[in-house]
């Protein structure tokens, strides 16, 4: 059953940085190539990732690849700063600037094209929510204007039938995305300060997470784990599967 096209597809070469929207990418068994493929290692906090939770400015970071998919090799990662400087990642200055503004020292760990581990990216690899249900999150929320990106999705689906939070009746279902792509829908996102977070400015919305808390039980947003491997696109059609 045809359930709506796919609306946008957001990878984050970086953990924790603002991620990239793409045309195309390829899905992998771990989920979009590449996503949450790079992270910064925290040194002062026995070493676990460093995130937005810890060092709000994050967000604030863009990162992209440039260059080809390959499975081999990732392309360059390229990092524009809040101030709109150009590093390559790894670069020292960068780090240095980092863990100036985060009062952290910190190190970089990089994950193989073919196989990105439980940690840095979820369990069920893939992270989506429907234009219905951000249109009601909004609504409920009745402050402002939410970006999305707060929400750090890797698909945006478009429904048909924009009926809002229609996405967590498909547990234990598969999507097909395309002519090639499986997933099926495993279990609510729980949510966190992270979506106080304005992608913008850093500056935090305390009631947003009330908001979610409240009305949503914390969950906004479902995880998928990833059956068939392939290519995916902007405007792809989605197909519930009996």
């Amino acid at each position: 059953m045809l359930i709506g096209q796919i609306k946008e597809i957001v990878r984050h070469p970086v953990k924790s940085f603002r991620g990239e929207n793409v045309q195309k990418t390829k899905i992998m068994d771990y989920g979009l190539y590449g996503d949450r493929s790079h992270a910064l290692i925290d040194e002062s906090n026995n070493r676990n990732f460093l995130s937005i939770t810890q060092f709000q400015e994050m967000v604030r970071y863009k990162a992209r690849f440039v260059g080809e998919e390959r499975v081999e090799e990732y392309p360059k990662v390229e990092i524009v700063t809040p101030e709109g400087n150009v590093f390559d990642w790894d670069n020292k200055e960068l780090m240095a600037e980092i863990e100036q503004k985060s009062n952290r020292k910190v190190s970089t760990i990089t994950y193989p094209p073919a196989h990105v581990p439980i940690g840095p990216i979820a369990e069920e690899n893939i992270q989506l929510v429907t234009d219905a249900s951000l249109n009601k999150i909004e609504e409920l929320w009745g402050e402002a204007k939410i970006d999305h990106r707060r929400f750090r999705p890797n698909l945006i689906i478009s429904l048909e039938d924009k009926n809002p939070f229609e996405e967590e009746k498909w547990f234990g279902k598969r999507l097909k995305i395309g002519p090639e792509v499986e997933i099926e829908l495993i279990r609510h996102c729980k949510r966190c300060m992270i979506i106080t977070v304005n992608p913008d400015n850093a500056e935090r919305s305390p009631d947003l997470h009330k908001t979610v808390a409240k009305e949503r039980k914390n969950n906004f947003g479902v995880y998928a784990s990833v059956i068939k491997t392939g290519d995916i696109h902007v405007e792809d059609e989605v197909h519930l599967l009996d």
